[in-house]
């Protein structure tokens, strides 16, 4: 078998058009940020809104791609020296969120949004 293949600086990723319906809001904070411009160009181009923290947020708008930052997003800054971004009621909820009109109200009434992809490493 064939390894799979691994996008280098020069591919252009893109979602299949399949998923462009279902991912609607990413949340991506990785420590390894190999690819990572690719994968968020991709998801930029499909319309995802992409939420991150320090570094990778920083990555991705160094390559034109449009982030918001968590810290905006909760409206709670990142504290302990970075270690706590995400621990909030509006990330969480976005990524347990079921797709139900109880959960997505309740979501709503925090300020919160679906989320329907988490990236990390």
């Amino acid at each position: 078998h064939a390894a799979p293949s691994v996008p280098t600086a020069t591919s252009q990723l893109a979602l299949p058009p399949e998923m462009t319906d279902k991912i609607r809001c990413a949340l991506l904070s990785v420590s390894d940020k190999a690819n990572l411009a690719d994968l968020a160009k991709a998801l930029d181009a499909a319309g995802v809104k992409i939420l991150s923290t320090g570094g990778t947020a920083k990555a991705m708008r160094d390559a034109g791609v449009k982030v918001t930052d968590v810290s905006e997003y909760t409206q709670s800054p990142e504290v302990m020296d970075g270690r706590v971004k995400t621990l909030h009621p509006r990330v969480h909820g976005g990524i347990l969120a079921r797709h139900l009109d109880a959960d997505i109200k309740q979501l709503e009434e925090i300020g919160g949004r679906p989320i329907d992809l988490v990236v990390v490493n």
